[in-house]
């Protein structure tokens, strides 16, 4: 599978421990960065970019996941939302991180670096990456009904306010 990773600053050291337990699990990793620490760096590019790659590859029926990373993890997973066919998820253990999959077929997690361990992290990511969408019909209704609302900014007979 290829995964794309991005962080700020905060999470650098995470993503550099990743990107080797990854790679070394056989999964393609692709850094969106940053390269180097900046403490004043800014996520959203980063996270934007890596966001971006998941939609391109999987349009493209490349497996592909993302993970980004930050201070709490909220910012980058806004960012990361703002690119359209995305559905990130912040996970903070292992249950969010399996039904991010298993629920929302959630392309891209979100975790804070400050939050947690590396390791804690890293099991995060092998929950995420290891568990399938259930492909249950009430989750592929609600994930369609988001992607309507995406394109449309409605939801048919759903009575979204306008």
């Amino acid at each position: 599978m290829r995964i794309h990773i991005a962080t700020d600053h905060a999470g650098l050291d995470f993503s550099k421990h990743l990107q080797t337990h990854l790679s070394a699990a056989g999964h393609e990793v692709v850094d969106h960065g940053p390269q180097s620490y900046d403490p004043i760096d800014d996520y959203p590019a980063f996270c934007i970019n890596a966001a971006h790659a998941v939609v391109l590859d999987q349009q493209a029926g490349v497996d592909a996941l993302g993970i980004v990373f930050g201070g709490s993890g909220n910012g980058e997973a806004i960012a990361a939302n703002k690119v359209k066919g995305v559905r990130a998820a912040l996970v903070w253990n292992e249950s969010t991180a399996k039904l991010a999959r298993e629920h929302n077929d959630a392309n891209v997690i979100s975790i804070g670096a400050r939050q947690h361990t590396v390791e804690e992290a890293t099991s995060f990511i092998d929950t995420f990456i290891g568990e399938p969408f259930s492909e249950e019909e009430r989750h592929v209704r609600r994930i369609a009904q988001l992607a309507e609302y995406e394109a449309t900014g409605d939801i048919a007979g759903k009575n979204v306010d306008r």
